[in-house]
């Protein structure tokens, strides 16, 4: 099978808005689990899009993409939403971070 870029792109593009649509429902998955389990969370989903819009040239702080990400801005969901991690999350993150590091 073979897509033009722009058809890729669109496709790439719909995913994305996809998951991001999918975590803004799923806000009892908690950052701390994902980067556990992944290595990347909502906040790297934003720092993501703020990456790439300085690399399009397109004016867009870090705050702004992470509001876009999340649907609201970051302290308002981490409010609503975040839950205080546990001592043994901690201590996974602790490896984790090290693991997706190297």
């Amino acid at each position: 099978m073979s897509l033009d870029d722009a058809t890729l792109e669109k496709l790439e593009a719909a995913a994305f808005r996809r998951l991001r649509d999918h975590l803004r429902t799923r806000t009892d998955v908690q950052n701390i689990d994902m980067m556990n389990l992944t290595g990347f969370c909502r906040n790297c989903l934003g720092r993501w899009m703020h990456e790439a819009a300085v690399e399009q040239g397109v004016d867009l702080d870090k705050e702004a993409a992470r509001t876009l990400f999340y649907g609201m801005p970051y302290d308002q969901w981490k409010s609503q939403y975040q839950a205080e991690a546990g001592a043994e999350q901690v201590a996974t993150f602790a490896e984790a971070i090290k693991a997706h590091s190297a």
